[in-house]
């Protein structure tokens, strides 16, 4: 049975690996491996954690401390640069979740890629998708993380929920999106990863 007109398609995890990249298909090529030592030392990857709670789905984030020498006090998703031990892609963003927050990669169920994102320090992050089962315990690195949060995804999928602000950044005019929540400012590469998950559910058939 279809949606009624207006009602907004349910998310689940069928329907998110059909917009995704599949996951033997990284975005960021050549991906990592051990012992390949041609591998981009500028490799990085998030993971895009979508927690499967009973009122509905939520995206988990981050927010940086404030002392770190990049990115301070920004809302994030976990994640970080690939590293030699990490089988690819998708191991680097379930180690750095691990890492971060504590999350357990057997909570995670990684669905497929978000398009690459490229960042102004030289970084290619591929986005990993994660369908993530309560019952994780939070375990911030406090060397690195101020605080974890969940925000229902409805409330970021609703239309016009993400602004879009001219800015100047080293002398160049750059277009960022961002969006508010409970004193959480989600903005900068955050955001446009949100914003490429967006526009891939809105162009599904």
């Amino acid at each position: 049975m279809s949606a009624a007109p207006g009602t907004p398609r349910p998310l689940d995890a069928d329907r998110l690996r059909r917009v995704l990249h599949p996951l033997d298909a990284p975005p960021c090529v050549p991906a990592r491996r051990p012992g390949d030592d041609t591998a981009p030392t500028s490799a990085a990857a998030v993971l895009v954690p979508l927690v499967h709670r009973g009122a509905g789905t939520t995206l988990l984030l981050t927010r940086r401390t404030d002392t770190l020498r990049t990115h301070a006090g920004q809302v994030s998703f976990p994640g970080g640069r690939v590293e030699r031990a990490d089988a690819d892609a998708v191991g680097a963003a379930l180690r750095e979740t691990y890492e971060e927050t504590g999350i357990a990669p057997r909570f995670v169920a990684p669905l497929g890629y978000l398009d690459a994102f490229d960042t102004v320090s030289g970084f290619c992050v591929s986005p990993v998708v994660g369908w993530v089962e309560p019952g994780f315990e939070l375990v911030p690195d406090p060397a690195e993380v101020s605080a974890v949060f969940e925000v229902p995804l409805d409330y970021v999928l609703a239309p016009g929920r993400l602004q879009a602000t001219d800015i100047q950044w080293r002398g160049e005019r750059r277009r960022i999106h961002e969006f508010h929540y409970e004193g959480h400012r989600v903005w900068g590469a955050t955001a446009a990863i949100i914003l490429n998950l967006i526009r891939r559910l809105e162009a599904e058939p």
